[in-house]
């Protein structure tokens, strides 16, 4: 295999603004939504009944977003290459109740969202996102994307052992933002506030789904430039790629049905109407088959010949910590995407499913890394071992290697977004 070319600079500055337009799982499926139909895709609703023609279309659900194209005479049975990604990222998330304070000061009540590097979200100015229900039940996106919280950090003049003892932090307690200064602290002043902010009429919101972000920008790091460092790489880094994959694929005579399946929920579980442990993909992809006069038998042969590729961020060595990494598997920054690997099947690939990234590695003349866990930490997981339980879909876990995971600001390098893409589209390509 010859040497990969030098990365596409305009796909990471694609990146960059998808991340930064990106705050929330809702704001990542209606960005992912425009590029599609920028790319002629055609939205379909769950309430309407399908029809079989050609061409690309997807559904929305939340923060969910499942994308497919049907080529021109794909038969019934005609097998899926899916990827499958996630939407949402760790961080925290605004309370029912959402006004509180205390001694002059005004907060914002907010709950753990996943697992979140807590000391990472300490003193950095954040913005506010996500959707408001309105009274006659719609939606409407709001986005504050200027320094409006900030959670400050305890002066080490006041906590002395911080350096040798290490940041402790009570969840309850310690991660309420602040946002103003008062000692009334009136019940619903966020929320209309946010209602002003929208152009809304008060006491229009009766519904919100609200989480906080750091409004500090990506941005390339390093002499070279050759870093990049931002918010919710974990996992907008694989639901950019997979749409530009999904895009570039469009079109033409393929093989394969290829499918986006980017879900919400991965990180506290996918349980949910719109996480993969739920029934939005299978029901999908069992009604494109259906739709183009297909039969359960149709629909059985397709799922028997279906991959998935579960692309999801993954570890790079740590030069500051590389005996937490397992000895003789060091990812690298830039080094290609990763091959997830875990016999205890937290990753869902097997012998086979690594033919089948290998083949397509190799058809994208672009490298790969295996990743496996130390055998003495706990290994994560992701979409893929679910998405193969639950459908009986071959499934390969995969993704790019980064640094500070589940931080408010991670870090890849810069080449590594380009190559998964290629990788993606030889992989829908068949």
């Amino acid at each position: 295999m010859s040497e990969p070319s030098r990365f596409d600079r305009g796909h990471t500055d694609d990146l960059m603004t998808f991340l930064a337009a990106s705050p929330s799982p809702y704001h990542a499926v209606a960005n992912t939504a425009e590029r599609l139909e920028k790319a002629g895709f055609r939205q379909v609703a769950e309430t309407d009944a399908w029809d079989g023609t050609s061409g690309g279309k997807y559904v929305v659900r939340g923060g969910a977003i499942v994308a497919w194209y049907v080529p021109e005479g794909a038969a019934p049975h005609t097998p899926f290459r899916i990827v499958g990604a996630h939407t949402d990222s760790p961080n925290l998330r605004v309370k029912p109740l959402p006004d509180s304070g205390a001694h002059g000061w005004r907060q914002v009540a907010v709950e753990i969202y996943g697992g979140p590097l807590l000391n990472s979200w300490l003193d950095r100015d954040l913005g506010l996102a996500g959707r408001l229900t309105l009274r006659d039940g719609s939606t409407r996106l709001v986005n504050i994307d200027r320094p409006l919280l900030r959670v400050p950090q305890l002066a080490i003049h006041l906590d002395r052992a911080v350096s040798s003892e290490g940041l402790k932090l009570d969840k309850q307690r310690h991660l309420q933002p602040v946002w103003g200064l008062g000692d009334d602290v009136r019940d619903g002043d966020l929320i209309a506030f946010l209602e002003q902010e929208s152009g809304l009429t008060a006491g229009e919101v009766s519904g919100w789904d609200l989480m906080v972000h750091s409004v500090e920008p990506p941005a390339y790091l390093g002499r070279d430039r050759e870093l990049l460092a931002g918010p919710r790489m974990d996992n907008l880094l694989s639901v950019h790629a997979a749409t530009a994959a999904l895009t570039a694929v469009s079109g033409g005579g393929l093989p394969y049905i290829p499918v986006l399946a980017a879900f919400d929920h991965e990180e506290n579980g996918s349980q949910s109407d719109t996480g993969a442990d739920g029934p939005l993909l299978g029901g999908v992809l069992e009604r494109s088959v259906f739709a183009r006069g297909g039969s359960y038998e149709d629909k059985a042969r397709a799922f028997a010949g279906t991959v998935c590729l579960s692309s999801d961020t993954g570890h790079a060595v740590h030069p500051n910590y590389a005996e937490r990494h397992d000895p003789t598997h060091h990812p690298r920054i830039n080094g290609g995407p990763i091959l997830k690997v875990n016999v205890n099947n937290r990753y869902a690939t097997d012998g086979s499913g690594r033919a089948v990234f290998a083949a397509a590695c190799e058809r994208a003349d672009v490298p790969f890394q295996s990743f496996v866990s130390n055998n003495s930490m706990p290994c994560g997981t992701t979409i893929g071992p679910i998405t193969a339980a639950r459908h009986g879909i071959r499934t390969v876990d995969i993704g790019v290697a980064i640094l500070s995971m589940h931080s408010a600001r991670e870090l890849c390098g810069a080449d590594d977004p380009f190559l998964l893409a290629n990788v993606l589209v030889a992989f829908l390509e068949g």
